[in-house]
């Protein structure tokens, strides 16, 4: 099947990716002319194991390819998939603006194919409120009496596994009108779920609102264990242990109860803003998503001040290592990382700040250019009055204790992702905070004070 792909952002890239993988002819149309020659020559421009591989592999195969003329991506494409962003505004509203854009664009190509050409599917795949996709229907009707169908297909994809998560899909949603549509989108999706993982076919609106409900439930999940986490810090309870007999009960689970800085990327702090957005535009108010938001902001401070109270505020010249920016492993993404919120408070206090991150440090210069840029994880260390942890990369996860206590000025650790066992803190002699457990504090009288 002949699709094209608009926008080569991290939905469209990885979409049309993977569909030309399994015999799918795909174009990806892009404005951005430097970007473009950037992927037709197999690069990727956002960090995705396994990513550049599969695009490179395809474009030697004739299934791939990169172009920024409209005329020829959408003339021979029968299914187009719209891929651009919708950023919050600033109340926290999806900008459409690209979308219909491009719905725009689209109706002008029909027009011009003329009433006779096959009628092609366009496919909302950008992540849109209810009722989005029927605003592009509208729109490329009124520029064109050319016949096609529409459909929503939201996408699932983890930053870091999108390969996996797009080969062999838990499940796939699309919201269609016509039956056409709905064959179509059987026959794109079969060779994915060969597993017997399903497809569920829909109404356009109610695909819309799948998505949506499903990230503004796992975000829950975050803030709902984070909160809980302060609880058992103010009562002396530790969360890995309540989380245990918690996640025990079948019906809870034990996914996205994980407790730390809070969530951040692209999708989670958008799509609850976006939740909440779409309450407003109908008068009402959607009091649980924007509590989670609330305490999603409130928890990253939170951990600030432990920072701060640890050092009595007595921030001035003091040296601090940050290991992790990304807001995920196995991600360059440092889109509303809680890395960024602790060191801009660190700076705002005086501090100095060294970061270490495996695959996010060129976009760290670009978002906080005064930050120190260290080679590796241990380099990071030298000197520093403390270590801050806020990611949970793999590498950071059994270093050499020791090595570590001898680079910094004082053996103090400040885990964000709780990586470590308290009581292996307390045998190396560390001062160590983590999230929701007790403090650790080196024995009076211990070689280590």
């Amino acid at each position: 099947m002949r699709l094209t792909m608009v926008g080569t952002g991290y939905v469209g890239l990885v979409t049309g990716v993977c569909f030309s993988e399994t015999g799918n002819i795909v174009t990806c149309l892009d404005i951005d002319e430097a970007k473009i020659d950037v992927l037709r020559q197999g690069r990727s421009p956002i960090y995705e194991p396994g990513l550049s591989e599969m695009m490179t592999r395809n474009i030697k195969a004739g299934r791939l390819d990169f172009t920024t003329d409209k005329h020829s991506a959408y003339e021979h494409a029968e299914v187009i998939f719209i891929c651009v962003g919708t950023p919050s505004d600033e109340d926290g509203s999806a900008d459409l603006q690209y979308v219909l854009e491009v719905a725009k664009d689209i109706a002008v190509e029909l027009e011009r194919l003329g009433p006779d050409t096959p009628p092609k599917l366009i496919v909302v795949k950008s992540t849109v409120p209810v009722g989005t996709s029927h605003k592009v229907k509208e729109v490329i009707e009124a520029g064109t009496s050319t016949p096609f169908h529409i459909a929503d297909n939201p996408e699932f994809l983890k930053e870091g596994a999108a390969i996996d998560d797009f080969m062999k899909p838990d499940r796939v949603v699309c919201g269609v009108e016509t039956e056409e549509a709905g064959r179509i989108m059987r026959e794109l999706y079969d060779p994915f779920v060969r597993q017997g993982n399903p497809i569920h076919v829909m109404d356009v609106r109610s695909a819309e609102m799948v998505k949506y409900a499903s990230n503004a439930m796992l975000a829950c999940k975050i803030s709902f264990v984070n909160e809980l986490s302060n609880l058992c810090e103010h009562y002396g309870a530790d969360i890995s242990s309540v989380r245990e007999g918690m996640c025990a009960d079948k019906r809870i689970g034990n996914q996205f109860l994980h407790p730390g800085l809070g969530y951040g990327g692209s999708c989670f702090p958008k799509d609850t803003l976006a939740v909440c957005g779409m309450g407003r535009e109908v008068g009402y108010t959607c009091e649980l998503n924007e509590a989670v938001h609330r305490v999603n902001k409130a928890h990253r401070l939170r951990f600030w001040d432990k920072i701060e109270q640890h050092f009595e505020g007595k921030l001035v010249g003091r040296k601090l290592a940050f290991w992790g920016v990304a807001f995920k492993p196995n991600t360059d993404d440092i889109r509303e990382a809680p890395s960024l919120t602790l060191m801009m408070k660190a700076m705002e206090a005086g501090a100095v700040c060294r970061a270490f991150d495996p695959v996010a440090m060129e976009n760290l210069a670009t978002a906080l250019p005064d930050v120190e840029h260290a080679k590796d994880m241990y380099s990071c260390l030298e000197g520093c009055d403390a270590l801050i942890i806020c990611t949970e990369w793999s590498q950071f996860r059994s270093p050499d204790h020791d090595r570590v206590c001898a680079m910094l000025q004082a053996p103090v650790i400040f885990d964000g992702r709780n990586i470590f066992r308290s009581s292996t803190m307390k045998d190396h002699g560390f001062t160590y905070y983590s999230v929701g457990r007790p403090v650790v504090r080196p024995e009076v009288g211990s070689t280590m004070d």
